[in-house]
């Protein structure tokens, strides 16, 4: 199971050039991400993300991000503070019991419900799961050479573009040297400023779901 610790960023031209010069292009890939949830919020609020993608499902974990330095320096601090670290567990049967657990208490009878086999999505309707984000995004993925960081920019269908700095480490691995990594990566990118940029999903919920949005920036979720 890995852990992605990622920063955000707005690709201005610049930036585009920069990259275009100092990255190699891995090629580019469109794909339909369908985001699941209760109508109360149940998987959300707890920052669990449950996505459907080219056909196979993914939930997204926030996790624990104290590994590395002790006592870390002010740029290793403002390079945490700038980073998402979510664990990506894409194996259904785990899926299914993590999604369980979250909304047991929503649902009745679902205590006795085993994990669904591969493209029964019955589970969905036990668990008073629906769709609440849907759209598809152009990916074009770049490498830095630097081991293990890669860089995506992301043009959604509902008009945001958006770049991301990712590095996957293994669960329990050092997210302080992911993180500069990152942070190597966005001054060779001549990146600047200090605030998080918003991703796809916080977009869409400001323009489409703004109650949903709402909510989760209230739980801090966002």
């Amino acid at each position: 199971m890995s852990v992605e610790v990622e920063r955000k960023f707005l690709c201005s031209d610049d930036t585009l050039k920069t990259l275009e010069e100092v990255g190699v292009c891995l090629g580019q890939r469109q794909f339909h991400d369908q985001y699941f949830d209760t109508p109360e919020f149940e998987l959300t609020l707890r920052d669990l993300w449950l996505r459907k993608r080219k056909g196979c499902w993914e939930l997204k974990c926030p996790t624990a991000t104290l590994n590395g330095t002790e006592n870390p320096k002010a740029e290793q601090c403002l390079a945490a503070a700038l980073c998402t670290h979510y664990k990506e567990i894409t194996s259904l049967p785990e899926i299914h019991q993590r999604v369980k657990e979250a909304v047991k208490d929503a649902c009745e009878d679902i205590e006795t419900e085993t994990a669904p086999s591969e493209g029964d999505e019955s589970w969905l309707s036990k668990m008073n799961l629906v769709c609440f984000a849907e759209y598809t995004t152009v990916r074009r993925s770049f490498t830095l050479g630097e081991e293990g960081v890669q860089i995506d920019l992301d043009q959604a269908d509902f008009g945001y573009h958006v770049g991301e700095i990712e590095v996957l480490i293994p669960e329990g691995g050092d997210v302080r040297s992911a993180q500069e990594k990152i942070r190597n990566a966005a001054q060779k990118l001549g990146l600047t400023g200090n605030e998080r940029v918003e991703g796809k999903m916080n977009v869409y919920l400001k323009r489409y779901h703004p109650e949903h949005y709402t909510k989760l920036l209230s739980a801090h979720v966002l």
